[in-house]
């Protein structure tokens, strides 16, 4: 089933067809808080705990339509993840490995509001909640399904490894391996400015 890819101004739009390979988590971890809090976008993208609710799939699966000169990337660290938003109204779009040989995206539920149908209806209820110990408040949710979830995601990368769809991406130029739109990697005091005061 196919759902829409839009940034809130909607400048940036697409699709994801996830055919299956789909995994759905809440991530409390302190980066994932701390890109919301760089993009100045916590209260629209964090639940009440710090939890971010992430798509995870395989990026052969997304298609860019229309906006995609606003598409960017920043990093937390030299070596992190690379973390997509769309520069025009700062919407977090999702997660990337930094090499494009690991073919993952875990596309951030801010960007995946636009259709009728609920989070719930078209990707199923979190099986997944990870990072729990740096949530919010001193009654921490449980981790969940992390070794059921952690398997799913390598199953889906392998799979594009070995018939090669990892070649198929929005977010890497093909033939070099580098990424579409230069990182914004942080400097020490913008990456301390962001991180959650543990």
């Amino acid at each position: 089933m196919s759902h829409s890819i839009q940034c809130s101004c909607g400048k940036l739009k697409g699709t994801l067809n996830p055919n299956g390979d789909v995994n759905r988590c809440v991530c409390y971890c302190a980066d994932c808080q701390a890109f919301a809090r760089f993009l100045k976008k916590e209260n629209e993208t964090l639940d009440e705990r710090g939890g971010t609710t992430i798509i995870q799939t395989l990026p052969a699966h997304v298609a860019f339509t229309e906006g995609m000169e606003y598409l960017s990337c920043m990093c937390l660290t030299s070596n992190g993840l690379l973390r997509w938003y769309a520069a025009c109204c700062h919407t977090p779009i999702g997660n990337t490995p930094p090499n494009l040989n690991m073919s993952f995206v875990g596309l951030i539920h801010t960007c995946l509001n636009s259709d009728q149908s609920s989070l719930d209806e078209a990707f199923g209820s979190a099986c997944m909640h990870v990072n729990t110990k740096h949530a919010i408040g001193e009654d921490k949710p449980k981790p969940t399904g992390v070794l059921f979830g952690t398997f799913r995601i390598l199953g889906m990368m392998l799979k594009a490894r070995f018939d090669g769809s990892y070649k198929r991406t929005p977010f890497f130029v093909v033939g070099s391996g580098t990424p579409i739109s230069m990182p914004k990697v942080l400097s020490d005091q913008e990456l301390e400015d962001v991180m959650p005061v543990a």
